[in-house]
């Protein structure tokens, strides 16, 4: 079927069929609401998918008796108030222009799609236009996309205009708020929607069948437009339960406007806990940092995370570990713990956490990273709060994770001369991408299981397990020596001078290894427990890897994932290095007013491929938790937080940067800092009070001169000062 329309689409008029059939790829925002069981797509060029996998709307506006489509504008992008999940797309021709704005209202068990369509005239002559909204066969995912479910068309055996009601497949699937002129239904064969709109003579059918899945059909408004005025046309299609619609007596216009503002004022609720104030010369960090957040909720069904909802319509325990550190970063601790509960009882029976779960239930597939992770949603979701009951409820599932990887660990291994170096470890698994090939021993699954080791350490002491405590202390040191001792002979097997991402192919993959230092925390034992300057090697080679891309070199596409090393760059102290990687990953959101990123961005935006899905729920939270580290990260060795490691000099000298309710392990987070003449003043909010202290970076080129806290003389080391007592005002004189 896909065939079919690109054929007919190749041989047709540019504008006919959507972007995705003709040769070019397409990009979408989601339409949903918050843990929505179902939810819409809105594409770059207008067209709205109504559901999962299903069928479109898209407009065209027919002037003179010329059909006007996506191919025939300019378009701009735009998130309302810059950052909520409400994308608009605006079409411009001359003086002419259409705005379509799409949302998500109501629950996730009663949830519907609002389309308001406004058609405005900015000339001084009128216009008589013909404003259609066409229902197409076709997904607004292209059919590029083939990963668990296919798009492109979306079968239409049966449509019918029922007054303001569309029926598609003998279902009421779209409600239009104002009553069209006129309407008709088609089939493929009487040519494309578009070329019939151009006919002298429409079609009179008002309902059409087509055994290969192919009918279509318009309603059409006749529209006289005065100079300087607008028309505004509006649908309703239900996603989960019966929509709301206006009363009788209700104006759709402002009806539609209501709706809007509550949903607006509902996601500003979920998205304004955090506020981060940045000057206008740093990148929109902040608007995408909420919008993120956003495509991450709207991307759950009910309590599960997924990182997607079409090709990646399941729930894999890496993706919503990841995506729980981001939410509870970021104030929503309930979304993590109702996703900590709902994982659970799918553990197997021998203490083995699922890769992955979906509508068949647990996936038996072996991929090793999953105890570690599973235990560290556990310790986070407690240590922002998750409560003590919910650390109870979950101490047996911790413990039986535990119990698993301890009997997965590679102890025949180490009689082997073949197999010693991988002594110790956890099996070899398909859990990275990269290796599904062939299973390797990847590094990932045990930073992973090191991390999960030292949580279930401070889970058993949370909870007064001091037996179990001690037992798994004694195991991480086990498992981390076993770990450093195969990186070390891995190195010296492959004669190479960074740490690779698994032990048998000594490949280069430092966004495997970023794991390692976030959440790993492993920053000070990669230092002293592998050969000298080993890990600044890796990263080094990164950072020489992008400067060529950066710099135009040779490169095809990339996975955004890679937003994990902007971390790391900020705990290396590699804050000159950190503008250009900012610049490099937004130049990738597509298109740039929706603050998203699909799974890969190729170096040609309108080359057809697959991309995953967009927006990426896990890319989301990779860029959350990188783009926060930049303000604020933890040091979960000495149990400190450390701030301001990605702050450029030029956002001080622009009026500065503010950061408010951050949440930590600790308490909640502000502070702002400025530069003033020729001093730079931290201010610093009484709310987290870390054990081991705040640490502030400095900042700026020269060297930190005087510096007082709360009036009192301090001393930095190592571009670093600490700060024990909140609140505190930090001024520091600048040296020439």
């Amino acid at each position: 079927a896909n065939e079919k329309v690109e054929a007919l689409a190749k041989h047709a008029p540019r504008g006919s069929f959507p972007r995705g059939f003709s040769g070019q790829q397409v990009y979408w925002a989601l339409v949903g609401v918050d843990g929505g069981s179902d939810s819409g797509l809105l594409s770059e060029d207008g067209a709205l998918e109504i559901g999962k996998n299903g069928f479109s709307i898209e407009p065209v506006l027919v002037e003179q008796g010329k059909p006007v489509t996506w191919a025939d504008v300019a378009t701009a992008h735009t998130l309302r108030d810059g950052y909520l999940p409400i994308p608009s797309v605006t079409w411009k021709r001359n003086e002419v222009s259409l705005r379509v704005t799409a949302f998500g209202a109501g629950t996730r068990e009663r949830s519907e799609l609002v389309a308001r369509y406004e058609l405005r005239n900015d000339g001084d002559r009128a216009r008589d236009l013909t404003f259609a909204l066409t229902a197409r066969p076709l997904q607004v995912d292209p059919p590029m996309q083939f990963l668990n479910a296919a798009g492109g068309v979306s079968p239409i055996h049966d449509l019918a205009w029922r007054g303001g009601a569309l029926q598609v497949n003998g279902r009421i699937r779209v409600t239009l708020l104002r009553k069209p002129d006129a309407a008709f239904a088609s089939t493929l064969q009487a040519g494309s929607i578009v070329a019939q709109l151009a006919a002298h003579a429409l079609p009179k059918a008002l309902a059409s069948h087509g055994d290969a899945g192919f009918a279509s059909g318009a309603a059409l408004y006749r529209v006289h437009l005065a100079p300087h005025s607008s028309e505004t046309f509006g649908l309703v299609a239900p996603l989960s339960g019966a929509a709301v619609l206006p009363g009788a007596n209700g104006k759709p216009d402002a009806w539609m406007q209501r709706e809007e503002d509550d949903v607006a004022a509902q996601w500003h609720a979920k998205l304004d806990r955090v506020a981060l104030q940045l000057p206008a010369s740093a990148p929109r960090i902040a608007d995408t940092l909420r919008s993120s957040l956003a495509w991450i909720l709207i991307s759950r069904n009910g309590a599960e995370l997924r990182p997607g909802t079409r090709s990646y319509d399941r729930s894999w325990i890496r993706d919503g570990a990841m995506m729980s550190d981001a939410l509870l970063r970021l104030g929503d601790t309930e979304a993590a713990r109702e996703y900590a509960r709902w994982y659970a009882p799918f553990q197997f029976p021998d203490g083995k956490p699922p890769c992955c779960v979906d509508t068949r239930g647990a996936d038996p597939t072996i991929e090793n990273d999953s105890p570690g992770e599973f235990l560290h949603l556990i310790a986070q979701v407690w240590r922002y709060g998750g409560g003590r009951e919910f650390l109870q409820a979950m101490w047996p599932h911790a413990q039986a994770t535990v119990a698993y990887m301890q009997g997965q660990r590679e102890f025949a291994a180490c009689k082997d001369a073949k197999t010693k170096m991988f002594c110790g470890l956890l099996p070899a698994s398909i859990s990275h991408e990269g290796y599904s090939a062939h299973p390797e021993h990847s590094y990932w699954d045990d930073f992973w299981a090191l991390t999960g080791y030292g949580d279930a350490v401070a889970i058993a002491k949370a909870l007064g397990e001091d037996e179990d405590a001690v037992r798994y202390a004694k195991a991480r040191d086990s498992f981390r020596h076993d770990l450093y001792a195969s990186i070390r002979a891995s190195v010296a097997a492959h004669r190479i001078d960074y740490i690779p991402g698994c032990a048998e192919l000594g490949d280069f993959d430092a966004t495997s290894t970023t794991i390692a230092l976030e959440p790993g925390g492993e920053l000070e034992h990669l230092q002293d427990e592998l050969p000298h300057g080993l890990l600044d090697a890796t990263f080094e080679r990164y950072w020489k890897q992008s400067k060529a891309r950066i710099n135009g070199g040779d490169w095809k596409d990339y996975t955004p994932y890679e937003w994990r090393t902007v971390g790391v760059f900020a705990r290396l102290g590699w804050r000159d290095r950190i503008p250009a990687m900012l610049d490099f990953f937004f130049a990738g959101i597509r298109p740039a007013g929706w603050n998203q990123w699909a799974e890969v961005v190729d170096r040609d935006p309108r080359k057809p491929r697959f991309i995953g899905d967009m927006p990426h729920a896990w890319v989301a939270s990779d860029f959350i938790r990188s783009a926060l580290d930049l303000f604020a990260y933890e040091r979960r060795s000495e149990a400190s937080l450390v701030l301001g490691a990605g702050i450029q000099p030029q956002w001080l000298d622009d009026g500065g940067v503010a950061l408010r309710g951050l949440r930590t392990p600790y308490g909640a987070l502000g502070y702002s800092v400025k530069r003033d003449g020729g001093k730079v003043i931290w201010t610093i909010d009484a709310g987290a009070h870390p054990p081991g202290g705040l640490f502030l970076t400095w900042p700026l080129s020269q060297a930190p001169g005087a510096t007082t806290v709360n009036g009192k003389p301090a001393q930095w080391k190592g571009g670093m000062l600490r700060v024990n007592a909140l609140p505190a005002e930090v001024t520091v004189k600048v040296t020439d």
